[in-house]
């Protein structure tokens, strides 16, 4: 989500590394070079077994952000992130958005009571921007718990054909009142990251510019990053991810900051802050 205090996107209604090249022996085949074909996978975990491929996003390729509804994407774009209850665009890069760390409106009763995280008074703890449950990742055994039924929309994601899948909220522990770390996060979102190579699919980090840094421990592959124009994070992003980054703008202003420093490096596009359909009253998408 966007800096706290300002306007997050809109949700649909139901829940929704770089790698450097290398050139070393794996399995016995030796993969060595740095064409862009190779430059977009992601490095095989070694194992008995080895992972299916992971394809990680184009470099600077032209992006739209349809997690508010599935339409025709414009000419020019390569990547789209979509809902995981929408099908993926046909021959583009397509990215699946799940609401991992907190419960959609109204979704919170389909979730074990001991998987809400609660407060001293056994109240959940609502993220009061978007009512929405924060879950309880503050142990292992309920990390592993919750991973479980987020991994279940991870292979949904893998089933219908995407690349690449978009855990939401990462950063929500920093409105847990304290009662979640960044280690939670980490120790979560590395869970899924696990699961989702194991099915194919690459895996970004929702905004959360603090936890940049750890990206590799986590096993993140690229980055979504909302506004980082707007509130100057945009170069952190590409550094961490070497440029591997998506970058939604809400504002006029946030789109020419982003375009300004790193339009001819990140794939940046301007929406709406619903991220509604064309033909929506407030329907907005530029790149310009």
């Amino acid at each position: 989500m966007p800096v706290r205090g300002v306007s997050r996107v809109g949700r649909p209604g139901t829940v929704a590394v770089v790698l450097t090249t290398v050139c070393a022996a794996v399995w016995g085949l030796t993969a060595c070079g740095s064409s862009p074909e190779a430059n977009n996978r992601a490095e095989p975990t070694r194992g008995a077994t080895p992972a299916p491929e992971v394809r990680l996003p184009p470099l600077h390729a032209g992006f739209d952000y349809q997690i508010g509804g599935a339409y025709r994407p414009p000419t020019g774009v390569r990547i789209v992130s979509r809902d995981r209850t929408a099908a993926p665009a046909p021959g583009l890069y397509n990215i699946c958005y799940v609401n991992a760390f907190q419960a959609q409106p109204g979704d919170e009763r389909s979730w074990p009571a001991d998987l809400l995280l609660r407060d001293a008074n056994g109240e959940a703890v609502v993220d009061g921007d978007w009512d929405e449950a924060l879950l309880d990742i503050g142990t292992a055994a309920k990390r592993k718990r919750i991973a479980a039924r987020v991994n279940e929309w991870i292979d949904g994601c893998a089933d219908k054909g995407f690349d690449a899948v978009e855990p939401d909220n990462y950063d929500s522990y920093t409105r847990s009142d304290g009662l979640l770390t960044a280690d939670d996060a980490t120790a979560f979102i590395t869970l899924l990251s696990r699961h989702a190579h194991a099915r194919g699919l690459a895996i970004g980090q929702k905004n959360t510019v603090e936890l940049a840094g750890l990206r590799k421990r986590a096993g993140l592959d690229f980055a979504v990053a909302e506004e980082c124009g707007e509130y100057d994070e945009c170069g952190e992003y590409a550094e961490a991810f070497d440029d591997r980054v998506v970058v939604i703008e809400y504002t006029d202003t946030g789109l020419r900051k982003a375009r300004a420093g790193f339009g001819d490096r990140l794939s940046i596009v301007r929406r709406d802050v619903d991220v509604t359909t064309p033909g929506s009253a407030g329907y907005v998408r530029r790149t310009r």
